[in-house]
């Protein structure tokens, strides 16, 4: 029988409730410590308005990279239970939250499930997204959007700041 492999998989941090920047960094750790995973690269943590929703304190994000062999429905319910573990509560859309984890890559799939759609469908429009990511995997292609240098140069006029 084959050995599953690992695939690399982009995950963004983000909060903007109770201690974010502190949040970020155990939920660095805790997604090391994720089965069958690694952590293999992490972010600056990043300052960002608030997007939507607008009435909100500003956000803390990041992104990771991370070689799992969990597949991504797998993995999309680990983040789900490392949300819950931080206090997650989903009020309403865009609301303020303790810790969002959002799989944004699985590596070069395109996947449209009913629980998740890879690439990430808005991750080519948000800074808060794209610099952090850029930072990590600067010559990354993302699957029908394209580089993330060129997506990151085009979100001029939004709010970031490297922290």
């Amino acid at each position: 029988m084959n050995e599953p492999s690992f695939k690399r998989a982009y995950i963004g941090l983000g909060g903007n409730l109770d201690d974010p920047a502190t949040r970020i960094q155990r939920a660095f750790i805790a997604l090391n410590g994720l089965p069958n995973s690694q952590l293999v690269k992490q972010s600056s943590l990043y300052r960002t308005a608030p997007v939507g929703y607008l009435d909100q304190p500003d956000f803390i994000n990041a992104v990771v990279a991370l070689d799992t062999i969990l597949g991504p429905i797998e993995l999309l319910d680990a983040l789900l239970y490392l949300e819950l573990d931080e206090g997650r509560a989903r009020s309403f859309k865009n609301a303020p939250r303790t810790l969002d984890l959002d799989v944004l890559m699985y590596d070069d799939l395109q996947l449209n499930h009913e629980r998740l759609v890879v690439p990430h469908p808005r991750m080519g429009a948000r800074a808060f997204v794209l610099f952090p990511l850029q930072e990590i995997a600067p010559d990354l292609w993302i699957p029908g959007m394209g580089s993330v240098k060129q997506l990151a140069a085009e979100c001029v006029g939004q709010d970031i700041e490297r922290l």
